[in-house]
């Protein structure tokens, strides 16, 4: 059963919500409305003009794309732009600085801590070394 072939504004307005990974309470404060009206608006089949703009704008798109959105279009695009089979081209996550010199600041560090500490040391036996001989 596809609800977005439809013309139901409000299914389509959920629909793109949920794709956005957005809930009813944080569209309902980016209006500035209560969530109770958000789920009105999703259950109604029409919604005025001006408050589809609002609603639009709240969620990042344009009127237009809310009455022309299909679910079928989005998983064609998916489909389309996805050329692995597994789809684990979404998973790629590649960092973004090299892990070696981040290891190679890490060692650098530990050694200037490791100086540190054995100064701090030479030098309490020092002291200790004066105490004694006193």
């Amino acid at each position: 059963m596809s609800t977005t072939t439809s013309n139901h504004i409000g299914r389509k307005i959920s629909r793109i919500r949920e794709l956005r990974g957005m809930k009813q309470e944080t569209l309902a404060e980016a209006m500035g409305i209560s969530q109770q009206s958000i789920s009105q608006i999703e259950q109604s089949e029409t919604v005025e003009d001006e408050k589809l703009e609002k609603v639009a704008e709240a969620l990042g798109v344009t009127k237009e794309g809310i009455k022309n959105f299909s679910e079928e279009a989005v998983f064609n695009i998916i489909g389309n732009t996805v050329t692995n089979n597994d789809n684990a081209a979404f998973f790629n996550n590649y960092p973004t600085f090299n892990p070696l010199e981040k290891l190679m600041e890490a060692v650098e560090e530990n050694k200037k801590l490791y100086e540190r500490l054995l100064k701090a040391e030479q030098e309490k036996n020092t002291y200790l070394e004066k105490l004694l001989s006193k």
